[in-house]
Protein backbone atom coordinates (compact mmCIF):
# COMPACT_ATOMS: atom_id res chain seq x y z
CA UNK A 1 0.00 0.00 0.00
CA UNK A 2 2.94 2.76 0.75
CA UNK A 3 4.38 2.05 -2.51
CA UNK A 4 1.73 1.77 -4.13
CA UNK A 5 0.52 5.41 -2.39
CA UNK A 6 4.00 6.92 -2.81
CA UNK A 7 4.43 5.55 -6.53
CA UNK A 8 7.22 3.47 -6.11
CA UNK A 9 5.29 0.10 -6.73
CA UNK A 10 6.61 -1.97 -9.68
CA UNK A 11 4.79 -1.63 -12.75
CA UNK A 12 3.43 -5.52 -12.67
CA UNK A 13 1.86 -4.72 -8.81
CA UNK A 14 0.25 -1.75 -10.15
CA UNK A 15 -1.41 -3.54 -13.05
CA UNK A 16 -2.78 -6.52 -10.84
CA UNK A 17 -3.79 -3.48 -8.40
CA UNK A 18 -5.88 -1.80 -11.39
CA UNK A 19 -7.36 -5.60 -12.28
CA UNK A 20 -8.16 -5.95 -8.63
CA UNK A 21 -5.82 -9.26 -9.06
CA UNK A 22 -3.48 -8.81 -5.36
CA UNK A 23 -3.64 -11.39 -2.87
CA UNK A 24 -5.41 -8.42 -0.28
CA UNK A 25 -8.68 -8.02 1.59
CA UNK A 26 -11.54 -6.85 -0.35
CA UNK A 27 -11.19 -3.18 1.43
CA UNK A 28 -7.45 -2.66 0.67
CA UNK A 29 -7.76 -3.64 -3.23
CA UNK A 30 -10.71 -1.03 -3.45
CA UNK A 31 -8.48 1.70 -1.80
CA UNK A 32 -6.01 0.48 -4.20
CA UNK A 33 -8.29 1.10 -6.80
CA UNK A 34 -9.37 4.38 -5.67
CA UNK A 35 -5.55 5.37 -5.72
CA UNK A 36 -4.30 3.63 -9.29
CA UNK A 37 -7.73 6.16 -10.51
CA UNK A 38 -5.78 8.76 -9.55
CA UNK A 39 -2.80 7.65 -11.32
CA UNK A 40 -0.18 9.34 -14.13
CA UNK A 41 -0.56 6.77 -16.63
CA UNK A 42 -4.15 7.35 -18.85
CA UNK A 43 -4.44 3.55 -19.58
CA UNK A 44 -3.73 2.56 -15.63
CA UNK A 45 -6.90 5.14 -14.71
CA UNK A 46 -9.24 3.98 -17.09
CA UNK A 47 -8.69 0.33 -16.09
CA UNK A 48 -8.94 0.90 -12.18
CA UNK A 49 -12.08 2.45 -12.91
CA UNK A 50 -13.47 0.22 -14.94
CA UNK A 51 -12.81 -2.81 -12.37
CA UNK A 52 -14.39 -0.36 -9.75
CA UNK A 53 -17.17 0.58 -11.32
CA UNK A 54 -17.86 -3.78 -12.27
CA UNK A 55 -16.88 -4.47 -8.35
CA UNK A 56 -19.86 -6.36 -6.67
CA UNK A 57 -22.15 -4.42 -5.54
CA UNK A 58 -22.94 -5.85 -2.34
CA UNK A 59 -19.41 -5.86 -1.23
CA UNK A 60 -18.92 -1.88 -2.10
CA UNK A 61 -21.94 -0.96 -0.66
CA UNK A 62 -21.05 -2.86 2.68
CA UNK A 63 -17.58 -1.22 2.57
CA UNK A 64 -19.00 2.30 1.73
CA UNK A 65 -21.28 1.49 5.24
CA UNK A 66 -17.85 0.45 7.27
CA UNK A 67 -16.55 3.71 9.58
CA UNK A 68 -13.38 2.10 9.11
CA UNK A 69 -13.64 2.57 5.48
CA UNK A 70 -10.41 5.41 4.72
CA UNK A 71 -11.90 8.74 4.09
CA UNK A 72 -10.26 9.36 0.81
CA UNK A 73 -12.25 6.14 -0.57
CA UNK A 74 -15.51 7.30 0.86
CA UNK A 75 -14.62 10.66 -0.80
CA UNK A 76 -13.92 9.16 -4.14
CA UNK A 77 -17.30 7.25 -3.99
CA UNK A 78 -19.05 10.14 -3.44
CA UNK A 79 -17.27 11.94 -6.34
CA UNK A 80 -16.74 9.18 -8.57
CA UNK A 81 -18.96 6.30 -8.54
CA UNK A 82 -22.61 8.29 -7.09
CA UNK A 83 -23.25 8.93 -10.61
CA UNK A 84 -23.68 5.05 -11.63
CA UNK A 85 -24.36 3.85 -7.92
CA UNK A 86 -27.66 5.97 -6.75
CA UNK A 87 -27.95 3.17 -4.09
CA UNK A 88 -24.55 4.50 -2.45
CA UNK A 89 -26.50 8.13 -1.44
CA UNK A 90 -27.82 7.27 1.89
CA UNK A 91 -25.09 4.86 2.55
CA UNK A 92 -22.40 7.26 2.03
CA UNK A 93 -24.38 10.15 4.14
CA UNK A 94 -24.83 7.84 7.20
CA UNK A 95 -21.06 7.07 7.89
CA UNK A 96 -19.03 8.90 9.75
CA UNK A 97 -15.94 8.78 8.33
CA UNK A 98 -16.92 10.84 5.22
CA UNK A 99 -15.67 14.21 5.13
CA UNK A 100 -18.89 16.43 6.09
CA UNK A 101 -16.86 18.75 2.80
CA UNK A 102 -18.48 16.04 0.78
CA UNK A 103 -21.74 16.15 1.88
CA UNK A 104 -23.21 18.37 -0.30
CA UNK A 105 -22.33 15.93 -3.05
CA UNK A 106 -24.99 13.37 -1.67
CA UNK A 107 -27.68 15.77 -0.67
CA UNK A 108 -30.51 15.34 -3.38
CA UNK A 109 -32.09 18.01 -5.07
CA UNK A 110 -34.80 20.06 -2.68
CA UNK A 111 -38.77 19.02 -3.59
CA UNK A 112 -40.96 21.71 -4.31
CA UNK A 113 -42.22 23.37 -1.52
CA UNK A 114 -45.47 22.26 -0.14
CA UNK A 115 -48.83 24.74 -0.20
CA UNK A 116 -48.66 25.98 3.51
CA UNK A 117 -50.77 24.64 6.10
CA UNK A 118 -51.46 25.20 9.77
CA UNK A 119 -48.69 24.64 12.43
CA UNK A 120 -49.04 21.18 13.87
CA UNK A 121 -49.60 21.31 17.79
CA UNK A 122 -46.19 20.89 19.70
CA UNK A 123 -44.72 17.39 20.75
CA UNK A 124 -45.73 15.67 23.69
CA UNK A 125 -42.92 14.04 24.20
CA UNK A 126 -39.11 14.39 22.29
CA UNK A 127 -39.40 12.83 18.77
CA UNK A 128 -37.53 9.30 18.33
CA UNK A 129 -34.01 8.91 17.33
CA UNK A 130 -33.62 8.70 13.60
CA UNK A 131 -33.46 4.88 11.67
CA UNK A 132 -30.39 4.58 9.62
CA UNK A 133 -32.27 3.70 6.01
CA UNK A 134 -32.65 -0.57 5.19
CA UNK A 135 -30.35 0.25 2.59
CA UNK A 136 -27.47 1.05 5.53
CA UNK A 137 -28.18 -1.48 7.48
CA UNK A 138 -28.36 -4.51 4.34
CA UNK A 139 -25.14 -2.84 3.52
CA UNK A 140 -23.49 -3.33 6.86
CA UNK A 141 -24.35 -7.30 6.39
CA UNK A 142 -25.80 -7.02 10.19
CA UNK A 143 -29.72 -7.14 11.25
CA UNK A 144 -31.56 -3.85 12.07
CA UNK A 145 -31.06 -4.28 15.45
CA UNK A 146 -27.76 -4.64 15.60
CA UNK A 147 -25.29 -0.96 14.22
CA UNK A 148 -21.58 -0.77 13.31
CA UNK A 149 -19.49 -0.97 16.44
CA UNK A 150 -19.24 2.58 17.84
CA UNK A 151 -16.18 4.42 17.78
CA UNK A 152 -15.38 4.12 21.28
CA UNK A 153 -15.13 0.22 20.94
CA UNK A 154 -13.19 0.15 17.90
CA UNK A 155 -10.82 3.15 19.96
CA UNK A 156 -10.26 0.02 23.12
CA UNK A 157 -9.79 -2.63 20.85
CA UNK A 158 -6.91 -0.84 19.00
CA UNK A 159 -5.48 0.60 22.55
CA UNK A 160 -5.73 -3.43 23.24
CA UNK A 161 -3.77 -4.78 20.42
CA UNK A 162 -1.11 -2.15 20.65
CA UNK A 163 -0.44 -2.47 24.31
CA UNK A 164 0.25 -6.47 23.14
CA UNK A 165 2.38 -5.73 20.44
CA UNK A 166 4.47 -2.99 23.47
CA UNK A 167 4.46 -5.65 25.61
CA UNK A 168 5.93 -8.27 23.35
CA UNK A 169 8.55 -5.47 21.48
CA UNK A 170 9.83 -5.11 25.13
CA UNK A 171 10.59 -8.80 25.28
CA UNK A 172 8.03 -10.17 27.61
CA UNK A 173 7.43 -13.85 26.27
CA UNK A 174 4.12 -14.57 24.58
CA UNK A 175 2.46 -16.92 27.00
CA UNK A 176 2.50 -14.70 29.78
CA UNK A 177 0.52 -11.56 27.75
CA UNK A 178 -2.80 -11.67 28.06
CA UNK A 179 -4.67 -11.79 24.67
CA UNK A 180 -2.07 -12.78 22.71
CA UNK A 181 -2.18 -16.81 22.71
CA UNK A 182 -5.52 -17.28 21.52
CA UNK A 183 -6.10 -20.31 19.49
CA UNK A 184 -5.33 -19.40 15.36
CA UNK A 185 -7.57 -20.18 12.39
CA UNK A 186 -7.90 -23.66 11.98
CA UNK A 187 -6.41 -23.80 8.10
CA UNK A 188 -3.36 -22.54 9.85
CA UNK A 189 -3.24 -25.04 13.04
CA UNK A 190 -3.99 -27.86 10.51
CA UNK A 191 -1.48 -30.74 10.93
CA UNK A 192 1.60 -30.81 8.20
CA UNK A 193 0.78 -34.29 7.10
CA UNK A 194 -3.21 -33.08 6.11
CA UNK A 195 -2.25 -30.42 4.09
CA UNK A 196 -3.70 -30.94 0.96
CA UNK A 197 -1.36 -28.58 -2.37
CA UNK A 198 -4.33 -26.28 -2.20
CA UNK A 199 -3.99 -25.57 1.23
CA UNK A 200 -0.08 -24.83 0.80
CA UNK A 201 -0.99 -22.64 -2.07
CA UNK A 202 -3.51 -20.56 -0.18
CA UNK A 203 -1.77 -20.42 3.00
CA UNK A 204 0.47 -17.01 2.58
CA UNK A 205 -2.82 -15.75 1.21
CA UNK A 206 -4.39 -16.06 4.06
CA UNK A 207 -1.65 -14.82 6.32
CA UNK A 208 -0.86 -11.72 4.46
CA UNK A 209 -4.42 -10.85 5.31
CA UNK A 210 -3.21 -11.20 9.27
CA UNK A 211 -3.35 -8.48 10.97
CA UNK A 212 0.26 -8.37 13.71
CA UNK A 213 -1.52 -10.18 16.49
CA UNK A 214 -3.16 -12.67 14.49
CA UNK A 215 0.31 -13.43 12.96
CA UNK A 216 2.00 -13.81 16.36
CA UNK A 217 -1.12 -16.11 17.26
CA UNK A 218 -0.59 -18.39 14.13
CA UNK A 219 3.24 -18.21 14.87
CA UNK A 220 3.26 -19.75 18.37
CA UNK A 221 0.26 -22.52 17.34
CA UNK A 222 0.16 -22.76 13.78
CA UNK A 223 1.97 -25.88 12.49
CA UNK A 224 5.45 -26.13 10.49
CA UNK A 225 4.56 -24.67 7.06
CA UNK A 226 2.82 -21.58 8.84
CA UNK A 227 5.99 -21.25 10.74
CA UNK A 228 8.65 -21.62 7.96
CA UNK A 229 6.55 -18.57 6.16
CA UNK A 230 6.34 -16.42 9.26
CA UNK A 231 9.74 -16.91 10.39
CA UNK A 232 11.13 -14.46 7.04
CA UNK A 233 8.35 -12.05 8.34
CA UNK A 234 9.96 -8.23 8.40
CA UNK A 235 8.53 -7.54 11.59
CA UNK A 236 11.00 -8.52 14.45
CA UNK A 237 7.87 -9.53 16.99
CA UNK A 238 6.65 -12.06 13.95
CA UNK A 239 9.71 -13.92 13.94
CA UNK A 240 10.34 -13.65 18.13
CA UNK A 241 6.89 -15.27 18.50
CA UNK A 242 7.90 -18.44 15.79
CA UNK A 243 10.79 -19.00 17.85
CA UNK A 244 8.64 -18.94 20.98
CA UNK A 245 6.57 -22.03 19.62
CA UNK A 246 6.34 -24.41 21.70
CA UNK A 247 5.96 -26.63 19.19
CA UNK A 248 9.87 -26.45 17.18
CA UNK A 249 11.55 -29.52 16.71
CA UNK A 250 15.23 -29.73 16.86
CA UNK A 251 14.98 -30.63 12.96
CA UNK A 252 13.70 -27.07 12.66
CA UNK A 253 15.55 -25.31 14.57
CA UNK A 254 18.41 -26.89 12.97
CA UNK A 255 16.68 -25.45 9.67
CA UNK A 256 16.28 -22.13 10.65
CA UNK A 257 19.85 -22.09 11.86
CA UNK A 258 21.30 -23.08 8.79
CA UNK A 259 18.72 -20.78 6.76
CA UNK A 260 19.91 -18.06 4.16
CA UNK A 261 17.02 -15.81 3.95
CA UNK A 262 16.17 -14.97 7.66
CA UNK A 263 17.17 -11.90 9.09
CA UNK A 264 20.02 -11.70 11.41
CA UNK A 265 18.06 -11.18 14.55
CA UNK A 266 16.58 -14.25 14.31
CA UNK A 267 19.93 -16.31 13.95
CA UNK A 268 20.93 -13.70 16.91
CA UNK A 269 17.60 -14.91 18.58
CA UNK A 270 18.59 -18.52 18.16
CA UNK A 271 22.02 -18.19 19.30
CA UNK A 272 20.84 -16.99 22.69
CA UNK A 273 18.24 -19.39 23.28
CA UNK A 274 18.87 -22.11 25.75
CA UNK A 275 16.90 -25.14 24.46
CA UNK A 276 18.26 -24.46 20.84
CA UNK A 277 21.98 -24.21 21.96
CA UNK A 278 21.79 -27.72 23.93
CA UNK A 279 21.53 -28.90 20.86
CA UNK A 280 25.18 -29.59 18.55
CA UNK A 281 23.55 -29.57 15.25
CA UNK A 282 21.96 -26.06 15.78
CA UNK A 283 25.34 -24.83 16.90
CA UNK A 284 27.05 -26.57 13.69
CA UNK A 285 24.67 -25.08 11.76
CA UNK A 286 24.98 -21.53 13.04
CA UNK A 287 28.89 -21.72 12.68
CA UNK A 288 28.02 -23.00 8.82
CA UNK A 289 25.80 -19.89 8.02
CA UNK A 290 27.29 -16.94 6.68
CA UNK A 291 24.41 -14.48 7.44
CA UNK A 292 24.83 -15.26 11.19
CA UNK A 293 26.42 -12.70 12.63
CA UNK A 294 30.31 -13.02 13.39
CA UNK A 295 30.28 -11.53 17.19
CA UNK A 296 27.62 -15.16 17.38
CA UNK A 297 29.74 -17.56 15.57
CA UNK A 298 33.01 -16.52 17.75
CA UNK A 299 31.72 -17.13 20.79
CA UNK A 300 30.67 -20.82 19.22
CA UNK A 301 33.84 -21.70 17.85
CA UNK A 302 35.14 -23.60 20.79
CA UNK A 303 31.92 -25.77 20.94
CA UNK A 304 32.90 -27.49 17.26
CA UNK A 305 34.34 -31.00 17.32
CA UNK A 306 37.75 -31.57 15.03
CA UNK A 307 36.38 -32.99 11.80
CA UNK A 308 33.62 -29.89 11.88
CA UNK A 309 36.45 -27.78 12.76
CA UNK A 310 38.13 -29.15 9.54
CA UNK A 311 34.91 -28.42 7.19
CA UNK A 312 35.20 -24.67 8.76
CA UNK A 313 38.36 -23.80 8.25
CA UNK A 314 37.45 -24.92 4.44
CA UNK A 315 34.43 -23.07 4.45
CA UNK A 316 34.40 -20.07 1.47
CA UNK A 317 31.37 -19.44 2.38
CA UNK A 318 31.82 -17.91 5.76
CA UNK A 319 34.02 -14.65 6.81
CA UNK A 320 37.78 -14.78 6.27
CA UNK A 321 38.10 -14.11 10.48
CA UNK A 322 35.81 -17.41 11.13
CA UNK A 323 37.89 -19.48 9.19
CA UNK A 324 41.23 -18.34 10.67
CA UNK A 325 39.55 -18.80 13.89
CA UNK A 326 38.77 -22.74 13.10
CA UNK A 327 42.49 -22.74 11.44
CA UNK A 328 44.44 -21.71 14.75
CA UNK A 329 41.68 -23.66 16.89
CA UNK A 330 42.67 -26.73 14.95
CA UNK A 331 46.76 -26.03 15.33
CA UNK A 332 46.01 -25.82 19.08
CA UNK A 333 44.78 -29.06 19.22
CA UNK A 334 46.87 -30.76 17.85
CA UNK A 335 49.82 -29.23 20.04
CA UNK A 336 48.04 -29.85 23.35
CA UNK A 337 47.83 -33.40 21.86
CA UNK A 338 51.47 -34.08 21.32
CA UNK A 339 53.68 -35.85 23.87
CA UNK A 340 55.85 -34.04 25.16
CA UNK A 341 59.07 -35.88 25.92
CA UNK A 342 60.95 -35.76 29.68
CA UNK A 343 63.77 -32.69 29.48
CA UNK A 344 67.58 -33.60 30.08
CA UNK A 345 69.04 -32.52 32.68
Amino acid sequence: MDLIRSGKAPEVIRRKGAEGNLPLPAEDKIEILTLLAAAPEADLREKALDTLRGWDRTEVRRIMASPRTAPDVLSFAAKQLLPQREELREILLWNPSLPAEFHHLLKPKPAPKPAAVAAPAPPTQPPPEPVPPRAVQEAAKEPPSKSEPEPASILAAEQAEVEILAKLAAGTPIEEVAGATTEAAPEVTKPDDELTPNDRETLIEKINRMTVVEKMKAALTGNLETRSILIRDSNKIISRAVLQSPKISDTEAEGYAAAKNVSEEVLRLIAVNRKFMKTYVVVRALVNNPRAPIDVTMRLIARINDRDLKGLSLNRNVPEVIRSMATKAIRQKEEASKVKLPSKH
